[in-house]
């Protein structure tokens, strides 16, 4: 049977990942098909958060700007607070008893300033999606196609075969790719090839209600974002997240509340019973919205016992599932495309041999796993702060009162209660305030070429990103001047699918190298100097300077995906033939000298 169709590139699944995946595989020149079973991205309002790396992979592919502009301003997302309900008779309803500064206060803060150019969005992935959609089309017209799912595949030494049916028309499509990339929630590709997860299943079950209505009344605080509800009247917990679209904060006009049940607690699969505890919740501020949606999902932290299978390689929530505290799910999967889609481009245009793709599993999976272990932390914290309220749905309404007021109470006796309560509240900070896990995190193996140097000591790597241009570690932010005057930060200094060498002031023959390396093999590799007082790019505050790690007649070589993969102290001897291995270790190909 003939192949209806070749691509190097055969993608399942038209979510974050799989959209990313596709608008950077055809920055780079790499030809794709995205498949997906969905007639369209999904409605429903799920992740939103989105850091400082993800915005970075935002502007490769063109739309920072755009989620900027529709997203939350960043002076409404600066903290997270703790209320007790959010209306009903008493006076204490609605009552704020914990505030805490979230994300940078949006990305004000002086680290997270220093970390990135970009700073944190907030966008609905009911919004994000099809904006990604709509960019992967504008790229590669024709080759994203929902409502075609992918319902067998082989592969063999050379690529996989795979079927995809069209659900609109009925069609069936043969398809023969050099790669598949699993992107589909776990749905098929990993199952197909057994691949189980590991890790913690069922901790709770959660029934997300999307919401639209006008409840300014009772969400009075502008600059918070996520508001963490204590229901005495229930004995649990909920979040009301604002979803925007055109205000944002108190007037938001859409909403996202989120009710929790155990596991094992039937009430949460009911419709009616739901419906009734989110009325009970809400209490009169129920009649100020209209149920637009309701969603079911359990939450758990698993990651994948592999992820790769061959020519099979597992991205997003395939790959790895977060509870949602730190937001570490969504921008993990786009973290996951930008690491592997550089390495495919490489080996796809002959500039790398195959070996290089067994470094995707060997980078991403520790670091995914990390990322789950951190959110089920802050998650297990989350129930702490709970533990201070109420006693849960078997104390009652009048026990679950009497314990929370504690928590404002000027007598004595109730001190140490609120006290305690404060101190778990500020170790939410794991959650709020984790740039060392967002932004810092390091590749200790893969495609990196070590330098031997120690590892920069960190006294919090949760919540302190330490810069450093050392292999492995991504590339230190500092804003530059260029040629004419203006100002740039160094990550511009990228391009999709290119490495860039950075020299010193005095690193000219390594500037050198890089010519003669790029023009003997093709590689799409740049090179430029930096130095506080002569180059190609001044570094006027002496940042990059700071964080290099090399003289003034040394270099860093990047990568792609703004990594650090290999690092010179000077020039030394014979830099041409130094940088030659030194790429055909990296990219795991022959010896090109």
């Amino acid at each position: 049977m003939t192949n209806d169709l070749d691509v190097p590139v055969l993608i399942a699944g038209g979510g974050a990942a799989g959209l990313t995946a596709s608008t950077l595989l055809s920055r780079m020149g790499v030809d794709s098909l995205l498949v997906t079973a969905d007639p369209a991205p999904s409605v429903l309002p799920r992740a939103h958060l989105l850091n400082q790396r993800a915005m970075e992979i935002m502007r490769d592919i063109g739309l920072a700007e755009d989620v900027y502009a529709t997203g939350t301003p960043a002076a409404q997302m600066a903290y997270s607070a703790w209320y007790v309900g959010l209306a009903g008779e008493s006076p204490d309803h609605g009552r704020r008893v914990a505030r805490i500064e979230s994300w940078g206060a949006g990305g004000d803060s002086p680290e997270w300033r220093a970390a990135s150019a970009e700073r944190p969005a907030n966008l609905p992935q009911s919004r994000l999606e099809p904006r990604l959609r709509a960019r992967a089309e504008e790229l590669a017209p024709g080759r994203v196609r929902f409502h075609h799912e992918l319902t067998a595949f082989t592969q063999d030494t050379g690529g996989v075969t795979a079927d995809v049916t069209d659900h609109t028309t009925g069609a069936r499509l043969r398809v023969r790719a050099r790669y598949l990339l699993g992107c589909d929630g776990g749905r098929t590709v990993g199952p197909a090839l057994g691949i189980a997860f590991e890790g913690v299943r069922d901790v709770a079950r959660m029934v997300t209600f999307h919401l639209s209505g006008d409840l300014s009344r009772w969400a009075r605080d502008p600059d918070v974002l996520i508001r963490w509800l204590w229901l005495p009247d229930l004995g649990t917990g909920g979040v009301l997240v604002p979803l925007g679209p055109r205000r944002w904060g108190p007037d938001s006009e859409e909403w996202a509340f989120h009710l929790h049940y155990p596991a094992a607690d039937g009430r949460a699969l009911d419709e009616a019973s739901v419906r009734a505890d989110l009325r009970a919740a809400l209490g009169p501020a129920a009649d100020a919205v209209t149920v637009r949606g309701i969603s079911r999902w359990s939450l758990e932290g698993v990651v994948a016992e592999r992820f790769r299978d061959g020519r099979v390689f597992l991205l997003g929530d395939a790959a790895h599932r977060h509870p949602p505290p730190g937001g570490l799910g969504l921008t993990s999967a786009m973290h996951d495309a930008q690491n592997l889609t550089w390495k495919l481009a490489a080996v796809l245009h002959g500039h790398a041999g195959e070996g290089l793709l067994e470094s995707y599993a060997a980078e991403r999976r520790p670091v995914a796993a990390a990322g789950v272990r951190r959110a089920l932390d802050s998650t297990r914290n989350h129930l702490a702060i709970h533990a201070h309220f109420g006693g849960g749905p078997q104390a009652g309404p009048a026990e679950n009162w009497r314990r929370a007021r504690r928590l404002w109470s000027d007598a004595p006796e109730d001190r140490a209660a609120r006290r305690a309560f404060l101190r778990t509240v500020a170790a939410q900070s794991m959650e709020f305030d984790e740039l060392g896990v967002e932004f810092g995190y390091v590749y200790d193996q893969g495609a990196v070429v070590p330098d031997g140097t120690p590892v920069p000591h960190n006294p919090d790597p949760v919540r302190i990103h330490q810069p450093a241009a050392r292999p492995g570690h991504p590339l230190p932010h500092a804003w530059l001047t260029d040629p004419d005057g203006e100002r740039l930060p160094v990550a511009r200094l990228l391009s999709p699918g290119r490495f860039l060498l950075i020299a010193g002031e005095d690193g000219h023959a390594w500037c050198a190298a890089a010519e003669k390396a790029a023009a003997r093999t093709g590689l799409p590799l740049d090179a430029v100097r930096i130095g506080h007082l002569d180059g190609d790019y001044l570094d006027p505050r002496s940042t990059w300077t700071r964080w290099r790690g090399h003289g003034p007649a040394g270099a860093v070589l990047v990568r792609p995906d703004r990594f650090v993969a290999w690092r010179a102290a000077s020039a030394g001897a014979n830099p041409v033939e130094r940088l030659a291995s030194t790429l055909d270790a990296l990219l795991a190909r022959r010896a090109t000298r």
